[in-house]
């Protein structure tokens, strides 16, 4: 389970998330965002946003699985600093045609919100990842 600020380590997040959207109107759909805010690194993150997930149409009541997948998942593999990474949740006014972007660095969430009608978030939350100690990196010679 995910709670803001908590730390997962790459190996915990290679597969593609299980999420559950709360509601009680199958009716009602949403899309979830999953974009890394620090890429490639905090101190330099000049690919912000990096998308990794985009999923469209996704029923109340159910989960990510149910909607369009428009953009497949792909794994953080952060290589230096801690970075975050972002699910941003917002509510459709109904079903509709989303396009994926041509390419996942530089995507700015705030735009594709605006450019399919989605307003503000409904739910958003992060966590932090980075390498783990121990791989990659200089390695000493004996």
């Amino acid at each position: 389970m995910v709670t803001n600020g908590c730390d997962l380590r790459p190996p915990q997040v290679v597969g593609q998330p299980r999420v559950e959207v709360g509601g009680d109107d199958f009716r009602t759909f949403y899309t979830l965002v999953l974009v890394d805010p620090d890429a490639p690194s905090p101190s330099n993150p000049h690919l912000r946003e990096y998308l990794h997930w985009l999923v469209t149409d996704i029923p109340g009541s159910t989960g990510a699985s149910f909607g369009t997948e428009v953009v497949c998942y792909e794994s953080p593999r952060p290589t230096m600093g801690i970075h975050r990474l972002v699910f941003v949740l917002f509510r459709q006014l109904g079903r509709q045609t989303v396009y994926a972007p041509g390419w996942r660095q530089n995507f700015i969430t705030r735009d594709f919100a605006e450019l399919y009608n989605l307003g503000s978030p409904v739910a958003a939350v992060y966590y932090n990842c980075q390498r783990e100690s121990g791989t990659g990196g200089r390695r000493s010679v004996n």
